[in-house]
């Protein structure tokens, strides 16, 4: 792979959901894709730290959008996946796709 940090499952997880949340992406909207994916509840706190975890590592960038009344004036900071986000979820998806070829046979052993 040659990367030192491995995306983590919730890390892919989260860099797809805003990927598929699209142009507007912000933290509930990315929530709300993961609880309705995942079928459960998942912690708002959770889904902040890999944000901000994520922009580190230059894999998301934010932007902020105009303050809104119905937010007490708090600006929506929208996230979006970076190029190098994306190939680092292709990386992953080749690897798990080149692990999961070939396993049906080796279950029937």
């Amino acid at each position: 792979m040659g990367r030192q940090n491995l995306l983590g499952s919730f890390e892919q997880m989260v860099l797809l959901a805003v990927r598929q949340v699209g142009e507007g992406a912000y933290a509930p909207t990315i929530l709300e894709r993961l609880q309705a994916t995942m079928g459960r509840k998942v912690s708002r706190g959770a889904v902040y730290v890999t944000l901000d975890r994520l922009q580190r590592r230059g894999l998301l960038t934010s932007s902020s959008a105009p303050a809104e009344p119905g937010r007490g004036g708090r600006p929506r900071r929208h996230v979006q996946v970076t190029d190098e986000g994306i190939e680092q979820l292709e990386e992953v998806r080749a690897y798990l796709d080149s692990l999961w070829d070939g396993l049906d046979a080796v279950q029937e052993d």
